[in-house]
C-alpha cells in the first residue's frame, strides 16, 4: 500500500522511544504469522500494488532478545509497536520490561475480529536493517516454496531451518 510506505517514510516517528526515527528507516518484523497484513495479501486487496498470493510468501523468525541484544551491541535503534506502525494513533516502546503492554491475546488469536485487529498488528521495528545471521527459522507455504528457498541458500554460511509451516497461513 503505497500510501502507507510513504506516511511510514515521511510522517510518522517513534514518537515515544526515538522521536527523529522514521518508522520508514526499520525493518518491521510482526509477532506472529498469519499478520493482518498477510490476509490482504491472501485476499488479493485491491489496494495492494502486490498481486500474487500468499503462497510466495515466505515468514522470516528471530528470537527478540537475541535481536535487541545484536541492535544495542552495534548502535542500532530499536523499538516496538503496541498496533499497526503505519497508523496515526500507535504507540510505541523501546523497553523489554513494557513487553506485558502487547496485547498477546491478539498476536496469537487465529481469528482476529472483534476488537484484536489492532493488537494484532503490534510490530518490532529494529534501525536500518537486521542481519540475516539472526534468522532461525523460515516458514514457508508449499513443499514447492519450500525447494526453491532451500535452493536460495548458501551451501557455506548461516542456514536457518526451512520449514512448511501452512497455520501460518490463511
Amino acid at each position: 500500500m503505497s500510501d502507507i510506505k510513504r506516511r511510514r517514510l515521511e510522517e510518522l516517528t517513534l514518537e515515544n522511544s526515538h522521536p527523529e526515527l522514521f518508522v520508514g528507516e526499520c525493518v518491521p518484523f510482526y509477532f506472529c504469522p498469519r499478520s493482518v497484513m498477510l490476509f490482504l495479501i491472501h485476499m488479493r486487496n485491491h489496494e495492494l500494488a502486490y498481486k500474487g498470493g500468499q503462497g510466495p510468501i515466505v515468514h522470516l523468525e528471530a528470537d527478540l532478545y537475541e535481536a535487541v541484544e545484536w541492535a544495542e551491541e552495534h548502535d542500532k535503534r530499536w523499538a516496538f509497536t503496541l498496533s499497526n506502525a503505519g497508523s496515526y494513533y500507535f504507540e510505541d516502546r523501546c523497553s523489554l520490561d513494557d513487553l506485558e503492554e502487547i496485547n498477546w491475546d491478539a498476536v496469537r488469536a487465529l481469528d482476529w475480529r472483534g476488537g484484536l485487529k489492532e493488537g494484532k498488528q503490534a510490530e518490532f521495528l529494529v534501525e536500518n536493517h537486521f542481519p540475516w545471521r539472526l534468522v532461525r527459522r523460515i516458514g514457508v507455504h508449499s513443499e514447492r516454496v519450500y525447494r526453491q528457498v532451500l535452493n536460495l541458500l548458501p551451501d557455506d554460511g548461516h542456514r536457518p531451518t526451512v520449514e512448511i509451516k501452512n497455520d501460518w497461513y490463511y
